[in-house]
């Protein structure tokens, strides 16, 4: 987890200022903790027993990961890989071409709740009108985007999903032929 948490921040192109953890020992570490104090990083956790804190975080979880992985259990060191050129390629196409819609107002009006949203952009799009990011990010970004062909983004998502499929479906079965419990 925090080799991941590295490689992230480098690749982000604006400053990490915090860390909003899951309560699991893969996240919350001294090792990690260590880090965030040096680099002055906020590293906070969700409260015990609040499932809601991430809700946020959950949900992109399923929009992005869940939806393009699945709910098996992925724990070889060829499922780790083609998890990691997976992730890069979902990276690619969420981040330049998934536009999404941010929330900007909630009221309620008597028992109906009245949502604002803003215009749909893509996370690139976002970052690029942000005054926060160097033009320097902005113009790696760009060349980025440019080089990025949408249709062969997707295509090898979906071969790399399929090749998922097919070694999670050979260890779904025990060797006596039954279902096991993924």
């Amino acid at each position: 987890m925090f080799e991941a948490i590295k490689d992230i921040r480098a690749r982000l192109p604006f400053e990490l200022l915090g860390i909003d953890s899951d309560n699991g020992g893969e996240f919350i570490n001294n090792q990690l903790l260590r880090y965030c104090q040096d680099q002055k990083i906020t590293f906070t956790r969700s409260r015990a027993s609040r499932k809601n804190d991430n809700c946020f975080v959950e949900q992109k979880n399923y929009s992005v990961v869940r939806r393009a992985v699945g709910y098996l259990r992925y724990d070889s060191e060829a499922e780790l890989k083609l998890l990691n050129e997976l992730y890069s390629k979902l990276r690619l196409y969420t981040n330049y071409f998934q536009p999404v819609m941010k929330l900007i107002e909630k009221r309620r009006l008597g028992s109906k709740v009245k949502k604002k949203y803003d215009r749909a952009r893509t996370p690139y799009e976002r970052v690029i009108e942000s005054i926060e990011v160097s033009e320097e990010k902005k113009e790696r970004l760009r060349e980025g985007y440019e080089r990025a062909n949408p249709a062969q983004i997707k295509r090898e998502i979906t071969r790399l999903q399929n090749e998922l499929i097919k070694i999670g479906g050979k260890k779904e079965k025990s060797s006596d032929g039954k279902k096991m419990c993924v």
